[in-house]
């Protein structure tokens, strides 16, 4: 397959744009920061199977950082990105620099409620507003029929499909299985901060989870499990749980037995900070 045509400014991605409209083609995108692993490229394989073309945008959004975070380590490595993205058979790379998203004198943010409230906003106050700003933008600068996002950052899921309702944005929001690794740990780029001994501590996350929901669903209160599933966390040598949470599974409100549900949680290896949820079943 070819490489993708790579353009870094607004008005080149709208030009490609307009010319597959002219053809007649459908245009799906996938928005990311770069570092491609095996869940951004299954991320590509939906949107070519539900469009004619793919857009890919690599940009890591400085608003959705906080000053503690990491920022200026996470991983930049676009020239295997694009390796990666030739092989999945997306046709535009779209890589615009910080001045082209945020322009001198840029001053407009979008916050979104809803599913916003809570969980990760209670650690992280600014990221679902740079999350929001950075989704609207991209959406009105490629006008996408759809767009493709993993469920492994489900709240985030939650909060564009929130955004796209709210401001009436003619995208379909379709949201992707996370793909994991053969011990069940999702894929992240945050994965490749992590030593030998923190991944094997890592890949117990997502088995203490399922063991959660599923308690949840066999009647035990949500205080019960999620406390527990805490614990389970730090004796497999999470140093520090911020979150073990039930929610509803559409709007994130609190969840409550016999609706179908989502277990989500956030847990620190060293410096690492890690996600993750699984599915709550009805019953």
């Amino acid at each position: 397959m070819s490489r993708p045509l790579v353009v870094d400014s607004v008005a080149a991605l709208r030009a490609q744009i307009r010319d597959w409209r002219r053809d007649g083609l459908s245009v799906a995108m996938v928005p990311t920061m770069g570092a491609l692993h095996d869940g951004h490229i299954s991320l590509v394989e939906i949107a070519l199977e539900k469009a004619d073309r793919c857009v890919v945008s690599i940009f890591v959004n400085p608003a959705q950082f906080a000053p503690s975070e990491d920022l200026d380590k996470y991983p930049r490595q676009l020239a295997r990105d694009l390796d990666r993205l030739r092989q999945a058979g997306a046709q535009l790379a779209f890589t615009p620099d910080v001045t082209q998203m945020y322009p001198a004198g840029f001053a407009t943010k979008i916050s979104v409620g809803g599913p916003a409230a809570g969980l990760e906003s209670d650690f992280r106050p600014t990221f679902f507003d740079g999350v929001a700003t950075v989704v609207a933008k991209l959406f009105l600068q490629a006008s996408p029929d759809c767009a493709v996002f993993g469920e492994k950052d489900y709240q985030q899921l939650c909060v564009v499909r929130q955004l796209c309702r709210d401001l009436d944005l003619a995208v379909e929001i379709i949201g992707a299985p996370t793909v994991r690794d053969a011990h069940g740990l999702a894929m992240s780029s945050r994965n490749a901060y992590l030593g030998e001994a923190e991944l094997e501590v890592a890949r117990q996350f997502n088995a203490i989870l399922r063991r959660a929901a599923a308690a949840l669903s066999a009647g035990t209160d949500e205080g019960s499990a999620t406390a527990e599933a805490g614990r389970a966390l730090v004796k497999a040598g999470f140093a520090k749980v911020d979150y073990v949470a039930a929610r509803e599974s559409l709007t994130l409100a609190r969840w409550r037995h016999g609706r179908d549900g989502r277990l989500l949680a956030a847990a620190w290896l060293g410096k690492t900070r890690l996600i993750d949820n699984v599915e709550v079943p009805s019953v």
